[in-house]
């Protein structure tokens, strides 16, 4: 039985052409609907649902459970589920049922996706790419080596006050979710870049609109989240970086290298400021592929 031979009780023509004519869905996107609710009637026929308001949750759990016996992705569920719960939030809107089954309908978890980070000599290059020849180079040094040395998230970055840096002990206090504190260590790369900065540059940034921050713009405001992504893109493009570089990266990176380097996961896990170690141990993953890397690359009969 196909989606288009049992119109009638479930109105999938109507919802089809309000698909198309209001929501103004593309031919390819209107097939992709269609496609899942057939599988989706196949089913709750077959438990003997003659309408839409016959379905009931167990009935979509079963359906969920045949999609994952099937061996569909879980984005492919996802992506199922969610052309059901426009279905009936179509129907609801027609008066057609007086509830929704989808409702309480869980999705299942995509998982997450490893981290991407940079290589070492890939860091390198980056924290070197700015050009030395601009008056904000010593502020696009301190802001990358800062990143990399710390793992800052960028909000934390750019909100960071000036006397939250402890230059004469090499720490920094970062101001995290919910507004947690957390202590971390500098090194003196990043810390020698950062003195620069303050020294040098702030100074005359500074029109007493700072606001008492780290990091100041050209205007001698607040450098702003995305000035901060800004400064990362355009160093990785001048480092030759072909891959998306973020903030976000430096923090992977960060964690990484700690990994690889024999760092304690529950260390790692109070420097990054996770309030849940199961945060952290997605990095663990990616230690795991440097180590088969390692290796494939160096053992003799991998």
């Amino acid at each position: 039985m196909t989606i288009m031979s049992d119109t009638r009780a479930f109105r999938f023509e109507q919802f089809l052409d309000y698909l198309t004519l209001e929501r103004g869905l593309s031919a390819r996107t209107v097939a992709a609907y269609a496609r899942d609710l057939d599988r989706w009637l196949r089913e709750v026929r077959a438990r003997g649902a003659t309408g839409p308001a016959d379905v009931t949750a167990a009935h979509l759990r079963t359906w969920v459970f045949s999609l994952k016996d099937a061996g569909l992705a879980a984005s492919s569920i996802r992506r199922a589920q969610s052309a059901l719960r426009t279905y009936y939030a179509f129907l609801l809107a027609e008066g057609v049922v007086e509830s929704d089954p989808t409702e309480r309908l869980e999705s299942p978890g995509l998982g997450r996706r490893l981290p991407e980070c940079l290589t070492h000599e890939e860091v390198e290059r980056l924290l070197e790419a700015p050009d030395p020849d601009l008056p904000l180079y010593w502020r696009d040094r301190a802001i990358l080596e800062l990143l990399y040395a710390t793992g800052m998230r960028v909000s934390e970055l750019s909100g960071l006050p000036l006397r939250a840096v402890d230059a004469d002990e090499g720490f920094v206090t970062v101001f995290g979710k919910g507004s947690k504190e957390r202590l971390v260590p500098v090194g003196e790369p990043a810390l020698r870049a950062l003195g620069r900065y303050l020294r040098d540059v702030r100074p005359g940034l500074d029109r007493g609109k700072g606001g008492g921050r780290v990091f100041l713009n050209a205007r001698g405001t607040p450098l702003s989240r995305m000035a901060v992504w800004t400064v990362v893109r355009t160093s990785a493009r001048r480092a030759g970086i072909r891959r998306k570089v973020s903030p976000h990266t430096l923090r992977h990176t960060f964690a990484t290298h700690l990994l690889e380097g024999g760092a304690d996961l529950v260390a790692v896990q109070e420097l990054l400021g996770h309030a849940d170690i199961s945060t952290t141990q997605i990095y663990t993953h990616v230690d795991r592929e440097y180590l088969r890397d390692v290796h494939r690359r160096y053992h003799p009969r991998a």
